[in-house]
């Protein structure tokens, strides 16, 4: 029997870690590793048109599976398209193995046709990033690389020049047992007992809640109850906490609504649980502050804290709940509920007033018809800028439906080639991406890999031909829009001219019949929205302290748009209020 090369052991061992697809674009130092993948069953070659896409869908099946996902681009510029992609998987914590296939090595550092260094580029963007420059080294890297991305939740690159991975493997090792998912954490019981403390001397607690509550609804819920307790939650947090949520006071941030900030400023004690929120600007400096999250380096960097725990959400909230005292005021939970909803009383007449005859069409009209159409345990991967905006607002959670983005990288044209990774897991269920025609247009060229592989993602593109959000970011700095417009397609006519489902929407009214129809199409469809570029309203003043980026002042201008159903759940939740 021949003895294995170092690409069919490498391919042995990714399918024997539970990878099932290798996202790339093949190239000369790949093709051992595309020749292993073609003869080993357990794992099929996803040929995408650009190697960010390959990193980009990796990125989103590790999210949607919670299981490792892989991708691979060969040496120098194929490798280094993979960059942002796996920026983006390493800071949303996605297990995601990227293999950067390299020159030859007896040529590594002599300036050969393509070279670059991506063991030493990667580092920035992963846990561990080594380069594997024997076969003696296999599986054993290979084993620890896997390790580290599944164990610590992000990336890890290996470097592979093709020489190597065309030669002989050593003699086939025994099976090491691999990591295939996370360890739960529990605090210690002085840390426990220290936030027992601090909540029972409290009389007004918030919680503010980010992604690491997935998995943790009916314990967050318990405990809000218990302590009387409103909860308001960051953008990647809403799809694990705001649905069934009777103490829901909406979101903090940019894109924020309702009574998340006042909650957050006005209690005596706020416990962030699992969010890294980023905008410190939004966060209290004047309030207890206690923190939970299993990633210790996450702790105390965004404000100050008065107690830090490490510790999942779950396990923390399970230790909690039976050792605090329940609380019997409400008048502080009440009150929120009352200022949550008030607050979406007045923002959401701006974009109920005949939307149904407004051209341009208005863009949160589109994404309320969009969230009624869509099914229940659809995916939504949402486009960075003004589609962020609209999936916040307009996007009703309910446990089942899953909403992906860019939400910490923060990147451009994210939306089309993570739904390529969510629909590969499972061809059945609805897909759909929150597409921007700014984003749209800059990997516009994986459309194609929707047609080759009948993938029936459907792209809903928000069509204002600009770029909405640099355009606001402008005008909060008081700068003149330039350089923000695009002179788009009618990207309808590319759709069908690249085999698929395409249909372009210009007039409200055709709006629900467009999205019916591709939610019915068996294969890929896109629906060309025109919208109009000037939906959101704008204070009447721009004051100074307005600068780009994601200051407390800036929010101003998002805050007056629509919230969709946010406002029939915060009525809800007042049903609750005791009435005098």
């Amino acid at each position: 029997m021949a003895k294995q090369n170092v690409a069919e052991q490498f391919v042995d061992i990714l399918a024997r870690a539970g990878v099932r697809r290798l996202y790339g674009v093949v190239g000369d130092s790949l093709n051992p590793v595309v020749d292993a993948v073609r003869r080993n069953p357990a794992i099929d070659w996803i040929h995408v048109r650009h190697e960010e896409t390959a990193a980009f869908a990796a990125g989103a099946e590790a999210q949607v599976t919670g299981k490792l996902a892989a991708c691979a681009g060969s040496c120098g510029p194929g490798n280094l398209h993979l960059i942002n992609g796996l920026y983006d998987a390493h800071r949303s914590m996605a297990p995601v193995l990227a293999l950067a296939s390299h020159i030859p090595s007896s040529e590594i550092g002599l300036g050969y046709f393509q070279e670059t260094h991506p063991d030493q580029l990667f580092r920035e963007c992963s846990h561990y990033s080594e380069l594997i420059s024997s076969p003696k080294q296999m599986p054993r890297l290979l084993h620890t690389a896997i390790q580290n991305a599944v164990g610590r939740s992000g990336v890890s690159v290996v470097s592979l020049p093709g020489d190597i991975a065309d030669q002989t493997a050593p003699d086939k090792a025994v099976e090491t047992a691999l990591v295939t998912a996370r360890p739960t954490v529990r605090p210690g019981d002085t840390e426990i007992d220290a936030l027992v403390a601090m909540i029972d001397a409290a009389d007004k607690v918030t919680l503010f809640c980010g992604s690491g509550t997935a998995g943790a609804h009916a314990e967050v819920m318990e405990f809000a109850g218990k302590i009387k307790s409103p909860v308001g939650h960051a953008l990647r947090g809403k799809e694990h906490i705001q649905y069934d949520n009777p103490y829901d006071v909406g979101m903090s941030g940019l894109l924020g609504y309702g009574a998340a900030y006042e909650a957050t400023h006005e209690c005596d004690l706020l416990i962030l649980l699992g969010t890294d929120f980023p905008y410190n600007a939004f966060l209290p400096d004047d309030v207890k502050i206690a923190q939970v999250d299993v990633r210790p380096e996450h702790l105390g960097r965004r404000s100050k804290l008065d107690l830090a725990i490490w510790g999942d959400v779950r396990e923390t909230l399970r230790c909690l709940i039976p050792r605090v005292r329940a609380k019997a005021n409400r008048r502080f939970l009440d009150r929120m509920l009352k200022k949550h909803a008030d607050a979406l009383e007045g923002v959401v007449k701006a974009y109920t007033r005949k939307v149904e005859k407004h051209v341009p069409i208005h863009p949160e009209y589109v994404a309320a018809v969009l969230d009624e159409l869509a099914d229940e345990d659809a995916v939504f991967t949402v486009d960075t800028g003004m589609c962020n905006v609209w999936a916040a607002r307009y996007l009703t959670p309910n446990g089942r439906r899953r909403v992906i983005g860019s939400f910490s990288h923060g990147s451009m044209a994210n939306a089309l080639p993570m739904a390529i990774g969510a629909q590969f897991t499972d061809r059945r269920r609805q897909v759909v991406s929150m597409s921007g025609d700014g984003g749209f247009a800059m990997l516009m060229g994986d459309f194609l890999t929707l047609v080759q592989y009948d993938l029936p993602v459907k792209v809903v593109l928000f069509n204002n031909s600009s770029l909405g959000m640099v355009e606001l970011e402008m005008l909060v700095a008081g700068l003149p829009s330039y350089g923000t417009t695009n002179k788009n397609p009618d990207f309808a006519a590319v759709a069908r001219a690249c085999g698929a489902h395409g249909v372009r929407v210009e007039k409200p009214r055709q709006l629900a019949g467009a999205l019916k129809d591709a939610f019915r199409h068996k294969g890929p469809a896109l629906v060309d929205v025109v919208t109009d570029p000037n939906a959101l309203s704008i204070p009447p003043k721009i004051s100074a302290e307005m600068v780009t980026g994601f200051a407390l002042s800036a929010s101003k201008i998002v805050l007056d748009g629509g919230v969709g159903r946010m406002l029939q759940m915060a009525r809800s939740n007042l049903r609750n209020v005791p009435r005098p």
